[in-house]
């Protein structure tokens, strides 16, 4: 009997990697064709922002710093925690290898036709028509908002963290001011510093803070583990609380490798875009990657189960790290943070303001503070009234990255190839994928749902939530 499922594991790992490189061997063809018309002339959609304009280089180092962003102070608990050392390791690879290939299959259907797709809900309307572009920009939006709530809300905790290292009072302000203040920071930056390509001046800033607060993380994650005897790596819970807890945890991880955003990211790429952004993706799921992933690890490796929500209210460093850490992710998040969120200012832009000016005329800078500042403030006063830092994580993982990162790409390369020219096991392969990133999606999602409820019923309006669990 062990031999026959041996055999049959065998046999459907090697149909898997016959479907896989099928797949592939078609895509990178496809990708080469449209390199070649890359590198020639294209029409391109109108836009306030700059496009045509960044090194892969640039891009690879925007996506390291912004994926390595204050989330990752939350990731040990919201991945980690829920699934253990098994099952967490293995979602980690698997999960970071699939959406490597996801993004690396949808940065090759950037141009098609001679016609370069700046945006994802321009390259899902002109394959499958307007319905599918309203569908497209709908699952952006709901992807930017939330993600933006999330940067806010842990803005306002590290704020929150460093005035209680100096109050002398025991009743420190409520985590709501913070939040103000840290919507307000952003909108500031927003509004001063408006494209992706704009970001290039602050990328050296934000990667020196990146640094600084990784390698003050890891030196006192290392000190704590080695001083906890105790560790419990436990999964807790009933088991209906430990299955939507892991399909919660897969959201999040999903969350921590992809953005769904990657045709606007593109976008600013010189020519050949296609092979540029494949660059560009590498340095993301190696380099960043590698940082994330093992910040992750280090801080379920010291505390285990008890892996706190927003880990520099766990660490047992002095004053002075604890302040460190916490601002240093502040201020790297306003950097982050505007990656995640330029799409949704370049739309405004593009519709608000006059294309033939240029960013900073009068005109177009009263337009802009109008757009960053409703855009900002509702965010801000949708967090304070909401501070549930996994519900943002896990509803936009779940509910619209799926559908972004997996099912999307597929849908278009089946479309634009056809049957005849897809292949039966390159058709095989992206049915799989469709089906199987729609039953994720909808479990994840779930899940997510149980877990606001949760929260709702635990926490009040506007609650000043002092500590994480």
């Amino acid at each position: 009997m062990k031999c026959a499922c041996v055999r049959e594991c065998v046999c459907i790992s090697l149909i898997a990697y016959q479907m896989a490189a099928s797949s592939l061997d078609a895509e990178a063809a496809a990708a080469g064709q449209q390199d070649k018309a890359g590198s020639g002339s294209y029409t391109t959609a109108a836009t306030a922002h700059q496009i045509d304009t960044d090194s892969w280089q640039q891009v690879g180092v925007l996506l390291v710093v912004g994926f390595n962003c204050a989330y990752v102070l939350s990731f040990s608990n919201l991945m980690m925690a829920p699934l253990g050392w098994g099952w967490g390791i293995a979602c980690l690879l698997f999960i970071g290898a699939a959406s490597w290939y996801a993004n690396w299959l949808l940065a090759g259907l950037h141009v098609i036709d001679g016609q370069r797709f700046i945006r994802y809900r321009d390259l899902m309307g002109f394959v499958f028509g307007r319905k599918m572009y309203y569908i497209t920009w709908f699952l952006q939006f709901i992807t930017l908002i939330l993600g933006n709530m999330g940067f806010i809300l842990l803005g306002g905790r590290a704020l929150k963290a460093i005035h209680a290292e100096f109050s002398s009072s025991h009743s420190p302000a409520r985590l709501q001011w913070f939040i103000a203040a840290t919507g307000f920071v952003y909108f500031a930056f927003a509004y001063f510093v408006p494209t992706i390509s704009a970001m290039r001046n602050w990328l050296a800033t934000s990667a020196a803070l990146t640094v600084a607060y990784d390698v003050a993380l890891i030196v006192i994650l290392i000190k704590d583990g080695k001083s906890n005897k105790q560790k419990d790596y436990n999964v807790h819970g009933t088991q209906a609380e430990k299955v939507f807890g892991a399909f919660g945890a897969i959201a999040a991880i999903l969350v921590c490798n992809t953005s769904g955003l990657l045709p606007e990211i593109q976008s600013t790429l010189r020519k050949p875009v296609v092979s540029n952004m494949r660059r560009a993706l590498l340095l993301q799921y190696t380099a960043g990657a590698a940082v994330y992933y093992g910040i992750s690890v280090a801080g379920y490796w010291a505390y285990g189960a008890a892996v706190s929500e927003y880990l520099p209210g766990q660490l047992s460093g002095p004053s002075w790290a604890t302040v460190l850490i916490n601002a240093t992710a502040f201020l790297q998040s306003i950097v982050s943070q505007h990656l995640f969120t330029v799409p949704i200012h370049e739309a405004l832009d593009t519709q608000m303001q006059r294309l033939e000016e240029g960013m900073f005329s009068r005109y177009n800078l009263g337009r802009r503070l109008l757009a960053r500042g409703l855009v900002f403030g509702a965010n801000a006063f949708v967090t304070a009234l909401f501070p549930f830092m996994g519900d943002f994580v896990n509803l936009f993982g779940s509910f619209v990255l799926f559908p972004l990162t997996f099912m999307f790409p597929s849908m278009v390369v089946l479309k634009i190839q056809g049957k005849d020219e897809a292949g039966r096991w390159n058709r095989i392969w992206h049915w799989s994928i469709i089906v199987a990133s729609s039953v994720l999606s909808v479990v994840t999602t779930a899940a997510a749902v149980r877990l606001i409820v949760h929260n709702a019923s635990v926490y009040h309006f506007f609650a000043d939530i002092t500590h994480w669990t």
